[in-house]
């Protein structure tokens, strides 16, 4: 099913701020701990709509005062969409979210159960261009992590591993990196910019 189109998509969004970057096509295992994090749940599953996730700012700037800066949430996010549910064996409610389409958040505001909602813009998707020369040995790095990783993954096609918005987006999920690194990829609107961004990432 091809993406809804940025103009159809609601300017309003339920936001969930978290300790971790959620990215393009990746995957999050969430526990659902927190009362506002219940109420978001709620909120999604009466409307059937999908919810946001940012990085709390607390994770993004660490210079920021603790408390309220926990739950307010980054100006850039991802969709989350809710692949899968299950209840541990402590009674906890775990969710596995995919990441969808990236968005701005222009202005936020709490509702009395706790839940930040966000007037959002989104983020155009990524142009299919191929991978430039100068970013092949990322191709060939995200090859071998995922050889390695096994799953379902592991065996992508040349189409994938010669896409330069897949290629990014994959090696910013399995790359050892900061939420704060993850979160200036995020902010990339250009695959070839990030695909730079991350070679610089890399050791020497």
């Amino acid at each position: 099913m091809p993406p809804t189109p940025a103009h159809s998509r609601p300017r309003s969004l339920a936001l969930l701020p978290l300790p971790a970057v959620l990215l393009p096509g990746a995957v999050l295992e969430l526990r659902v701990r927190e009362p506002r994090q219940l109420a978001l749940l709620r909120a999604c599953g009466r409307t059937g709509g999908s919810f946001g996730v940012c990085l709390q700012r607390a994770a993004a700037e660490p210079e920021a005062a603790a408390g309220d800066a926990a739950a307010t949430p980054a100006e850039d996010g991802t969709e989350a969409c809710i692949e899968d549910f299950d209840v541990d064996a402590g009674g906890v409610l775990t969710l596995r979210i995919r990441g969808g389409c990236r968005f701005r958040v222009r202005r936020t505001r709490v509702r009395a159960d706790g839940v930040v909602t966000g007037e959002v813009e989104w983020c155009a998707p990524d142009p299919d261009e191929e991978l430039r020369p100068e970013h092949a040995l990322l191709a060939l790095l995200l090859q071998r992590i995922l050889e390695q990783a096994g799953g379902a993954q592991a065996d992508p096609t040349p189409a994938q591993l010669d896409d330069a918005a897949w290629v990014g987006w994959r090696l910013a999920e399995w790359l050892p990196l900061t939420a704060r690194q993850r979160l200036a990829l995020l902010q990339q609107d250009d695959p070839h910019a990030r695909l730079q961004q991350l070679l610089a990432l890399l050791p020497e």
